[in-house]
């Protein structure tokens, strides 16, 4: 008797049959072709990522990971971190391994060993990784009770990995798995590759030391940061781009600029000097005057709210623990067990639903686009922050619109081309990605299909391409991200417009429409920026410290041959501070060519330099910052303050 087929639903619908039991790996290898089965990595099931030895026991829609996939990628990291963690132990036995995800760009993985390792160690620690590679072990999946599994990391003394055990079945499970690759196993959920040899090429980054669980109290660990690529050509491309990265630091450019601070009496907030501030202003004010001509009104709402707000929104019991709590004096005077019933806000959605709330809507009111740059705190854990791409405390150019159902696609559409406009000016690329209904989610199938209607609609009318998310979308409803690339090619997720159905349920939100009877609208939510803070941090490294004249802090600096001219320079200075120019006097003791040095390395974008023949003819000798640092341009002072006028005016 033949065993029972299964039908396999391929991406583009083609079906094909199968021996039920039969490994997805011989499936691709046997009715696809060995081309894919060669390149591929992982699969997705029926929704669900797994391995390509989980065999297809019912009918199946299946999607194919290969090397050219980021989940692939991905993957191929997570399996580089299990064959660091064998290398390591094979070098220095008695090494007790504890954990090893995947992050941005790479991976890292955690030991208890008594002394951190050296970089000679390193070096020996990547040279054993990679035999392992070349050795094409396959990664074998097996799933145990947890008796089993904590029998198995008794014995090899691995007490980390017995606790990891203990949380888990704690939590109610009842199964776990392993991965072993030859004589090494680790627990873990996976999925893996087929094989190390499909992992490429390993590198060693770096190493620091680590908290066990991310906790001072606990014991300090030794990590090991390390990344993976399919080929070495993919290693060095990003090696350099790494290098490049670096030079633009905005950490380390922010203090050759004199941009921001950061102090430990007030960690994750940032301290924006004049010149960051210059930035943060312009940004700002840029954002609030295209605000305003699309359309939006400006709202500013309270920073502190009891827990009555949040436990509307829902996050309450969600949140709560990323949000900053003060404690209410007449909550504990009363004797509450927990006093601590006022936060910060982390956001702005709850508190423009108020304010949607304070007065009857009318369909005539809609679409109402509100729009706010209020201080928001978010209570993130010490070890994230990092410059101000993660801070604790920071500001959003945020907005909520509310409107019908048949507005949505022309206001993401009026959205999407100020989004276009903003990046346009800054000279950001971007993609973009429509994530659809999840799983777990609000609303009936009708609703979602209006919604992600509305915003394919939207998609298609301005003719944008966008990468489908399926299952990707908020409980609340379908959105569209968007991912910038900066000029060195790295992606940074940013602006994001979401439908939202939840909210106008949660807080009771209603229009009167035409009919003269009460409907609920929906909410967008949208930022372009996302937080100010990382969009500056992104600008910095995207232009390396050098901006455009409009947002440069310090447009113009202005230097003199000798100090006979000194008055008629602050006369310049006054000219063109008159005309809204950002202008600095170097009026100390140094030479010229130093002060103009010194302009160049603060990237000023305009250095003039007068003199006596200057002076006299009312001229400007100019330099501009990234050209012929030997070569000047001199034109009268008039035809430079009207470059510089123009080339300062918002684009």
């Amino acid at each position: 008797m033949s065993p029972a087929s299964v039908t396999v639903t391929l991406p583009d619908g083609s079906q094909k049959q199968t021996a039920a039991g039969t490994p997805i790996g011989d499936f691709v290898r046997d009715a696809i072709g060995p081309g894919l089965a060669k390149a591929a990595v992982l699969a997705k099931a029926n929704g669900a990522v797994v391995d390509l030895s989980r065999t297809l026991d019912v009918d199946t829609r299946l999607e194919i990971f290969t090397t050219r996939t980021p989940e692939a990628l991905d993957t191929i990291r997570h399996d580089a971190a299990h064959i660091v963690a064998d290398a390591v132990q094979r070098l220095f036995p008695g090494t007790q391994v504890t954990i090893g995800p995947t992050i941005e760009n790479g991976f890292y993985y955690d030991f208890d060993r008594g002394t951190p390792f050296s970089a000679d160690e390193l070096a020996q620690i990547e040279v054993e990784a990679n035999r392992i590679v070349a050795a094409d072990l396959p990664f074998h999946r097996a799933e145990v009770s947890p008796a089993e599994a904590t029998a198995l990391f008794t014995g090899k003394g691995e007490k980390f990995k017995v606790e990891i055990i203990e949380d888990i079945v704690g939590k109610g499970a009842e199964v776990l798995t392993l991965y072993r690759h030859g004589d090494w196993v680790d627990f873990c959920e996976g999925p893996h590759g087929p094989s190390t040899g499909r992992v490429g090429v390993i590198k060693i980054l770096s190493s620091s030391a680590a908290y066990w669980r991310g906790d001072h109290r606990n014991k300090t660990l030794q990590r090991i940061y390390g990344t993976a690529f399919f080929d070495k050509k993919g290693l060095d491309a990003w090696l350099k781009q790494r290098e490049e990265a670096e030079k633009r630091d905005h950490r380390r450019l922010g203090k050759e600029l004199d941009l921001f601070h950061f102090h430990p009496v007030s960690p994750g907030a940032t301290f924006w000097t004049p010149k960051g501030t210059a930035i943060y202003t312009v940004l700002s004010t840029y954002m609030r005057r295209l605000a305003l001509a699309n359309g939006y009104v400006e709202i500013k709402t309270p920073l502190l709210y009891n827990k009555a707000l949040w436990e509307m929104s829902g996050h309450w019991g969600k949140y709560k623990e990323n949000m900053f709590l003060v404690e209410d004096s007449e909550a504990k005077a009363a004797g509450d067990p927990d006093p601590h019933q006022i936060s910060l806000k982390p956001m702005n959605c709850p508190s423009h639903h108020l304010y949607y709330g304070f007065r009857k809507q009318s369909y005539r009111d809609l679409p109402l686009r509100l729009h706010s740059q209020d201080v928001l705190h978010r209570n993130e854990a010490a070890g994230s922050l990092g410059g101000l791409t993660r801070v604790r405390q920071f500001a959003q150019d945020d907005a909520h619109i509310y409107c019908r159902e048949d507005q949505i696609a022309d206001e993401v559409k009026r959205f999407v081309t100020l989004l276009d406009h903003v990046y346009g000016a800054v000279g950001l690329t971007y993609a973009a990605k429509f994530a659809t209904r999840p799983p777990q989610r609000i609303g009936d199938d009708a609703m979602w299909d209006r919604a992600e209607a509305s915003l394919q609609a939207a998609l298609d009318g301005l003719g944008l391409a966008y990468e489908l998310k399926p299952g990707d979308g908020a409980f609340y409803g379908p959105k569209i991200d968007f991912d910038v690339s900066d000029s060195i090619g790295r992606k940074w997720q940013l602006g994001t417009i979401q439908l939202d159905y939840a909210a106008p349920e949660r807080f009771d939100l209603t229009y009167v429409g035409e009919d003269g009877k009460p409907h609920r609208p929906v909410v967008l939510h949208r930022a372009i920026y996302g937080s100010f803070e990382r969009f500056i941090a992104i600008l910095i490294e995207h232009f390396a410290g050098a901006f455009p004249v409009w947002l440069a802090p310090v447009q113009v600096a202005v230097v003199t041959v000798t100090s006979r001219v000194n008055d008629h320079a602050r006369t310049v200075v006054d000219r063109l501070a008159a005309a809204g120019v950002r202008v600095v006097f170097d009026d100390g003791n140094g030479t010229m060519q130093a002060k103009v040095r010194e302009a160049s390395l603060q990237k000023i974008p305009y250095t003039l330099v007068l003199g006596d023949k200057e002076v006299a003819a009312d001229q400007v000798s100019v330099r501009t910052f990234g050209a012929d640092q030997q070569k000047m341009e001199t034109m009268s002072f008039e035809a430079f303050a009207q470059r510089v006028a123009g080339e300062a005016r918002f684009p």
